[in-house]
């Protein structure tokens, strides 16, 4: 079954076009990854998934159906830009957002207590938002996009403003709710984050979709031209190789791209001619290596 389906979007602020006849479908029980540089079109296309702004064109689909308000009970949205009432606390906030979402208040007050102490700030509750960290005000606003179980969640951004240990917190909630059946699609930055994640992608470059598909599937495409490389001594021999395609250089340690067709064991002996290699390794490419290249030949 389809969660969500968007057919040929398309979305202009004037002049300018943020979404450009982008097409692409989420499946239920799935985490999804809506990826793009910064203005590629991924905060546009999830407000009009939820009605925020309209499409000038194409159409959107939740649950089977043509869009329609009264599906949004079921949808809870993580905005990139967070919109608690900071002058109040942070169980005034959710459990007015948990009212605004159908719950009542007892309910509301209930699973506001169970989620603090799930997310590790149940002595913060009767704090006003204001007296907070960045990454702990994330963590309210990811209780509030969750408190009515919704059965697709939407985040933009889930991680901004976190250290290593509460996005860990933030990734086994999210490895959970997709264990109970729920519908997930994530637009970030993380490229580590969405490779462990995601089941399925879609990177988007000035409005349109460049690349989309199961994660397995995308890096197995691209087959084995990706090589690490841990060396001591000149790496110039790098710049000299007619097989590199393009290489990141760090002193002592490079991820390098082999042209296609060109064998791997070649430039390992000619590594070895001008440096002391301590580590070859030949690999699937990392989502940001493939996020780069598609972004570069996009804008090419």
């Amino acid at each position: 079954m389809v969660t969500v389906e968007l057919e040929r979007v398309r979305k202009s602020y004037g002049d300018f076009v943020a979404v450009d006849d982008l097409s692409f479908c989420i499946s239920s029980h799935q985490i999804f990854g809506l990826l793009g540089p910064n203005g590629a079109g991924k905060t546009s296309s999830i407000r009009m998934m939820i009605g925020i702004i309209t499409p000038d064109a194409g159409g959107v689909r939740l649950f089977g159906a043509p869009f329609n308000r009264r599906l949004l009970h079921k949808i809870g949205y993580l905005p990139e830009e967070r919109g608690l009432y900071k002058k109040i606390t942070v169980r005034e906030n959710l459990v007015l957002f948990g009212q605004l979402s159908g719950l009542t208040a007892r309910d509301a007050i209930a699973r506001t207590r169970r989620w603090a102490e799930r997310l590790e700030i149940a002595e913060w509750v009767d704090k006003r938002v204001e007296e907070m960290s960045k990454g702990m005000q994330q963590k309210v606003q990811f209780i509030a996009a969750l408190l009515h179980e919704p059965e697709l969640i939407i985040m933009d951004e889930p991680f901004s403003g976190l250290d290593p240990i509460n996005a860990n917190v933030l990734k086994d909630v999210i490895l959970e709710l997709k264990e109970q059946g729920r519908t997930i699609l994530f637009s970030t930055h993380r490229m580590d984050q969405v490779e462990k994640l995601c089941d399925a992608i879609c990177l988007v470059n000035h409005g349109r979709a460049v690349l989309q598909g199961g994660i397995r599937e995308i890096k197995a495409s691209y087959g084995s031209r990706f090589v690490q490389i841990s060396y001591e001594g000149d790496g110039k021999f790098l710049s000299r190789c007619a097989l590199v395609e393009s290489s990141n250089n760090y002193g002592n340690f490079a991820e390098v791209k082999l042209r296609r067709g060109a064998d791997a064991q070649e430039l390992l002996r000619a590594a070895m001619r001008g440096a002391k290699i301590s580590r070859f390794e030949v690999m699937e490419p990392s989502l940001e290596e493939i996020f780069i290249d598609r972004v570069e030949k996009a804008n090419a």
